[in-house]
């Protein structure tokens, strides 16, 4: 069946190597915490805030060796109060894992997103 796993991970500057260091780090801990390998998945939508604009999530994902996955970037919604220099990303899966056992990813300053959803061994 498929399923989706979230994910969010922040960046101190707009800088292309900080994007994808960030990026594939986030994406390399999905995988990991899940099981997964990336014949494992169907898609992925990235977000980024529209103060981040040196690179392309799905660049960070197609160097991962992601180059028959289906990618998409776009930008999140301004508002006001949200986090800043934020990526985020909604991955497809196809898993035999039930939604309890899915594990969302949220790292740096994106803990603040979903405190319900992270796990504590691997706040960073």
């Amino acid at each position: 069946m498929v399923r989706g796993i979230r994910g969010a991970t922040t960046v101190d500057h707009n800088d292309a190597t900080e994007i994808r260091e960030a990026t594939q780090e986030l994406l390399q801990m999905i995988l990991s915490e899940n099981a997964l390998c990336t014949e494992d998945l169907v898609s992925a939508i990235f977000t980024v805030t529209q103060d981040l604009n040196a690179d392309f999530p799905a660049s960070s994902a197609r160097a991962l060796g992601w180059e028959l996955v289906p990618l998409l970037c776009a930008t999140e919604i301004p508002v006001p109060s949200g986090l800043s220099r934020c990526i985020r990303v909604l991955i497809h899966v196809n898993t035999t894992h039930s939604q309890t056992e899915i594990r969302h990813v949220f790292l740096r300053n994106a803990i603040a997103l979903r405190k319900d959803l992270v796990r504590l061994e691997i706040k960073k």
